[in-house]
């Protein structure tokens, strides 16, 4: 990670603001989108010039007072937030675990976990264990070309998730944010670069979202899909991270919240 992603990610984030979402008047025409430099640093409390040399990757080092200013100013998101931080330096990131691999007795609660769809990634969103309720739901999904199997592949390349995922490009936003969030917390994690170069290369959606610089950690929620004999449904799935592995993620969906006719 290098400061000038910090000032990339800075950036970004400016440009989505205008004006008047900062209290401030809307002034005369604009050459480029959203809040000037000039402006942030005003309602920030920091001196444009030093701003201006953050978002310009150049070698100044915020402090987490810094930091936590610019996170108000910009009205960051918790998550936005704590990425902020991590690419400021000023957050634990994890430490790379080396090979991608899960432990029998987590295996085994995948299984035992069957009706219900469960499976195991690791921070690249690689499958290392899956269950037959997960085979049959997402059709696919661990069946990708390719070892291993990925979730961010399947829901970008496989022409098959976009016939499971009723809302697949809003999943698809949020597997790519996830993974942004997952590069500050594993920097040196080569698995993560590479499956994050892989998608930008391959899939066009991923490479010209990937410049939004979106940011999301994992969270339980619901999801819409096709089912293959329930037709059309909604179900809850629940995001647990094993405490002796928090860079891995166990998703376990539960009954069926919604269901009618594909």
């Amino acid at each position: 990670m290098t400061i000038a992603e910090l000032g990339t990610f800075l950036r970004s984030r400016r440009e989505r603001l205008s004006p008047t979402d900062v209290g401030l008047p809307p002034g005369g025409r604009r050459r480029t989108p959203g809040l000037r430099r000039e402006e942030l640093a005003l309602i920030s409390g920091v001196s444009t010039s030093w701003y201006t040399f953050l978002e310009q990757g150049r070698d100044v080092r915020p402090s987490a007072q810094v930091l936590e200013a610019l996170a108000r100013a910009l009205a960051l998101t918790g998550d936005e937030r704590d990425h902020l931080m991590r690419l400021g330096g000023l957050a634990p990131t994890t430490p790379d675990p080396g090979p991608e691999t899960i432990d029998a007795g987590l295996v085994d609660l995948v299984e035992a976990l069957d009706p219900r769809p469960a499976y195991v990634t690791a921070a690249s969103f690689d499958v290392l264990a899956v269950n037959d309720a997960a085979r049959e739901l997402f059709g696919g999904m661990t069946a990708t070309t390719g070892s291993p199997a990925n979730v961010a592949s399947w829901v970008f390349t496989d022409p098959r998730a976009r016939e499971v995922l009723v809302d697949r490009e809003e999943v698809a936003r949020g597997v790519l944010a996830r993974l942004r969030a997952a590069t500050a917390r594993h920097p040196d994690d080569a698995r993560v670069a590479a499956v994050v170069e892989t998608l930008r290369r391959e899939s066009a959606e991923a490479a010209a979202w990937w410049s939004r610089q979106d940011v999301r950690e994992d969270r339980s929620g619901t999801k819409r899909v096709r089912h293959p004999r329930l037709g059309e449904i909604t179900l809850a799935h629940t995001v647990l991270h094993p405490a002796e592995r928090p860079d891995l993620t166990l998703v376990v969906y539960g009954r069926c919240a919604t269901a009618g006719r594909a």
